[in-house]
């Protein structure tokens, strides 16, 4: 009896380059495109017109996902907010400062 070994066991999700919660991202852009076409298309706008802003701001959203999702990783956005939250310096104080304060 063959048994196949999981190789992808504890990696991160990837689809051409696109890392983990960035495909979630892209996924969720895609739809707002698809939706902004929708409610362009049924209030009149032409096709000409329609077609390349619709094609243009897919463009640049497949550009920032991917670039964001080559600079920060599978976790990497997640870890740069919490960076972020961090203070910038702690500051101690002894008993004494902290009663007559």
């Amino acid at each position: 009896m063959e048994y196949s070994i999981n190789k992808g066991v504890n990696r991160p999700l990837e689809f051409k380059g696109i890392r983990a919660q960035y495909l979630i991202y892209m996924v969720i852009g895609l739809l707002a495109l698809l939706f902004l076409f929708v409610m362009l298309y049924l209030i009149g706008i032409t096709l000409y017109l329609i077609l390349p802003v619709v094609g243009g701001l897919a463009t640049l959203l497949l550009s920032l996902v991917s670039k964001y999702s080559k600079k920060y990783g599978a976790n990497g956005l997640a870890k740069q907010a919490g960076y972020k939250a961090l203070p910038k310096a702690l500051k101690t104080r002894t008993l004494k400062e902290m009663l007559n304060a």
